[in-house]
């Protein structure tokens, strides 16, 4: 029997995690296994759950607790405790781009548009589970764009940088602008294998979670 991955909903809005929950359902391989309508109730939900959940979508903006601060709390907790941490994706709209860097800089696997259709929202899921991250090439452009705009880049060189090889340092560059290792593989004329080796050795050396957050430490230091 094919593993069930667990997943818990965080939105202050009823309705939107009502709809969410029935097309999660809807998958023989998705469950949804807590709902909570703040960032303050969630922390204690995944921390009562047993075993905890494996995928968390959490709402950006909410009262009590914001989704940033929670995700900073659960992933902090998971890492106290030395449990294996839910991967937290973001649920947002484009009008709240300002709010994500800070939301993948807590530890945010990526983030997911609320309007995206049903078959994105279940994709997403199952790709952060798998230890990918969820990040769009149109979002994390406008992302990008709309936080350099109030937000200075840094130009001191970083330590990390100076070991990746100058293939790594291409890569990272792609992976920065939104390109999957599929359209990395086409512009470098690598194999697909061969880029899935250089990504894992720039998030061992950079000392980052994920791409997204790859993208964060390409957008910080100007590359």
């Amino acid at each position: 029997m094919a593993e069930v991955i667990r997943v818990v909903l965080v939105d202050d809005q009823e309705l939107v995690r009502a709809g969410l929950a029935m097309v999660i359902n809807s998958q023989p391989d998705l469950e949804v296994v807590g709902q909570a309508g703040d960032g303050e109730a969630a922390v204690k939900l995944l921390a009562q759950l047993s075993p905890t959940a494996d995928v968390v979508l959490m709402d950006v903006r909410m009262p009590q607790l914001d989704g940033i601060e929670a995700t900073r709390r659960i992933l902090a907790w998971a890492d106290a405790l030395g449990k294996p941490a839910p991967k937290i994706v973001m649920l947002t709209t484009y009008d709240l781009d300002e709010y994500l860097l800070s939301a993948i800089k807590a530890g945010a696997s990526g983030f997911l548009l609320k309007n995206a259709p049903p078959q994105s929202l279940l994709e997403a899921i199952r790709t952060v589970h798998s230890g990918d991250s969820v990040i769009a090439p149109s979002a994390t452009k406008r992302l990008l764009e709309h936080v350099a705009a109030g937000r200075a880049i840094e130009t001191a060189p970083d330590p990390a940088l100076a070991e990746l090889s100058e293939r790594e340092t291409e890569v990272l560059r792609l992976i920065a602008k939104g390109y999957s290792n599929q359209e990395i593989s086409a512009a470098l004329y690598l194999g697909e294998t061969t880029v899935k080796t250089h990504v894992r050795h720039i998030l061992t050396k950079l000392g980052v979670r994920d791409r997204v957050q790859a993208v964060v430490f390409a957008f910080e230091h100007g590359l």
